[in-house]
């Protein structure tokens, strides 16, 4: 096939992917590349390159798919470096195409506008893959090399970095044929959400080009210790990370088959329905889960690196019987022992242990539905007069719809945990823990599924970091609410400093008019300062049909019973 420019080849990639919008910045360094997609698909300008990539992020999560990102050269793609990381954190599928100086002048250090040493390497450091296009005839083969990359297991953002006058040049390209194959590469192709409980929300998943190697296996011996094991567990737990969304069914399976408890990680939220009995969630370091942890005879783990803020910064305690699955080998026994190891895909392996599944112990279901309930209420009542605004979220919302979280307490404390996740898509939120990527994830989540509303959750300390993207969401108007929850800082260092310290330090900070905002930036606005506002203002912001910023007065509110801390060892405290 025979293209015009550059531009012209990437629509003709981004269609085969089945990516219909694409976020990003124009530049004279990716201008071909802009004016192409902004002419045959949909382009949104977002006001930071930071952006571009969360919000290609959550586009590709929201869908099950693939995202993508415009950015410039030089500091444009370094704008993008920290979304990168949460990609790459992630293990999302994000394509990010940058510009790049004159191919004659790569790296001559000339001192063109944009130009910066090595940002190759940089992009190498912080994505799952990053190539330069060399040539006219090889922009094809390269992005869906890059696409294979970003959409195999585990996955992770792939950065093409392409020289401006190879954008603008005729592009000859080598188009998949019949069988859905183009040049071979090395990277794995894979669709990322696996097996459904039921039909998905509006979107595509792609896989262009060669299917690469087969999943690893376990080994013989290990995986027939595990069905062993399985086979005689009378009280089973099963903890399900970001690998069990891409096994659901075959996890649905087994719980039933089981009885089983099923504790998650963040990530693991929705591989099954969270209103299901058995479900207990993301409440690992409760007292009563962990009650259920030292008393379970068998931990089977999905999928799930154990990350700091979920296991009381790696305090918890598991059982020595702890089967752990993982199609990263490096993963297996990282953080905790595991008595077998079984490396290979989620729902491959699931599938192999079900035959060998026994019933649970009845007393020990019940349990598990007990401890489900009780952790529930117990933070219910916790967050004090946050409780209305959690469940006037949830009562607002569809059983389909995105809730997007920015780092902040109500994400932390009860958006984790409390607010219902039914589908792994719907549940976003930067999975590295940087501050700042929520309202540019909703954005791209809220335009992924234009039929469903979005909820995004942010503080004003968080939100501050791009505030500028309030004008991406009057620009495009998307089905959004944002809610602010305005502490006039950042909350959860404060309330670190106040608990440890003597002094507060860089935690208090100015904090806008958000009606005066809201007003300037063209958005509707509502504000919450009592917990009977929160039903009507939410339901009439959900139900509006376009962006709403609803900010909670979280002195007017009052406080939580408890201050929220994160889970973080201070020396000598």
């Amino acid at each position: 096939m025979h293209y015009a420019t550059g531009g012209d080849l990437l629509v003709a990639v981004l269609r085969e992917l089945g990516v219909d919008t694409v976020f990003g910045i124009v530049s004279v360094h990716n201008l071909p590349l802009v004016e192409a997609v902004d002419r045959e698909l949909r382009f949104v300008p977002v006001r930071h390159e930071a952006t571009a990539v969360n919000a290609a992020d959550a586009y590709g999560r929201a869908r099950g798919s693939l995202g993508c990102a415009l950015t410039s050269t030089g500091t444009g793609a370094g704008n993008a470096a920290g979304s990168l990381v949460e990609a790459l954190s992630a293990g999302t599928s994000v394509l990010h195409v940058t510009g790049q100086v004159e191919a004659e002048f790569l790296g001559s250090g000339r001192g063109f506008i944009h130009e910066t040493k090595d940002q190759l390497g940089m992009l190498r450091a912080v994505s799952a893959y990053a190539a330069t296009v060399p040539s006219a005839d090889a922009a094809g083969r390269i992005l869906r090399e890059a696409a294979r990359a970003a959409l195999a297991t585990p996955g992770g953002p792939a950065s093409v970095e392409w020289p401006v006058d190879l954008q603008y040049a005729a592009q000859t390209d080598t188009a998949p044929n019949a069988a859905g194959t183009a040049d071979p590469a090395p990277a794995q192709a894979e669709a990322p959400t696996g097996p459904q409980l039921s039909p998905g929300p509006q979107g595509a998943t792609a896989s262009p080009g060669n299917t690469g190697p087969a999943h690893p296996t376990p080994a013989a011996s290990e995986l027939a210790a595990a069905q062993a094991l399985l086979a005689t567990a009378q009280r089973p737990l099963i903890w399900a990370g970001g690998g069990a969304t891409r096994a659901r069914s075959e996890l649905a399976a087994l719980l039933e088959a089981t009885g089983a408890g099923l504790l998650t990680s963040n990530s693991g939220r929705g591989s099954v329905p969270e209103d299901h009995p058995q479900v207990i969630g993301n409440f690992a370091t409760t007292p009563a889960a962990r009650s259920l942890l030292a008393d379970a005879d068998l931990l089977l783990t999905i999928g799930t690196h154990f990350r700091s803020n979920e296991t009381a910064d790696y305090g918890l305690a598991l059982p020595d019987a702890h089967l752990q699955i993982d199609v990263d080998a490096d993963a297996l026994g990282r953080v905790y022992p595991a008595r077998h190891a079984l490396h290979g895909d989620a729902g491959e392996v699931l599938a192999a242990l079900l035959p060998h599944a026994r019933r649970a112990d009845a007393h020990w279901t019940r349990r598990v539905s007990a401890v489900r309930e009780d952790v529930r209420a117990t933070l219910h009542d916790n967050i004090g007069p946050q409780a209305a605004i959690c469940d006037a979220i949830r009562a607002a919302l569809p059983r389909a719809a995105v809730v997007a979280r920015d780092v902040t307490i109500p994400s932390s404390s009860w958006g984790n945990r409390l607010l219902e996740m039914y589908d792994p898509r719907d549940n976003i939120f930067p999975r590295g823990g940087g501050i700042g990527q929520g309202l540019g994830m909703g954005i791209g989540a809220a335009l992924a599924r234009p039929q469903e509303p979005t909820v995004v959750m942010a503080g004003d300390g968080g939100l501050a970091v791009h505030l500028g993207e309030l004008l991406t969401l009057a620009q495009e108007k998307p089905r959004l609410t944002l809610i602010v929850f305005n502490d006039g800082g950042y909350g959860v260092l404060r309330n670190m400093q106040d608990r440890y310290s003597e002094r507060r330090s860089g935690v208090d900070l100015a904090t806008p008019d958000f009606e005066l905002l809201a007003r300037a930036c063209g958005l509707a606005y509502a504000r919450i300062t009592d917990e009977e506002h929160a039903e009507p203002v939410i339901s009439r912001a959900v139900a509006s049909g376009g962006p709403t910023l609803v900010e909670v007065d979280l002195a007017r509110l009052g406080p939580m019973k408890n201050p929220f801390t994160p889970p973080v060892k201070i020396p000598g405290q």
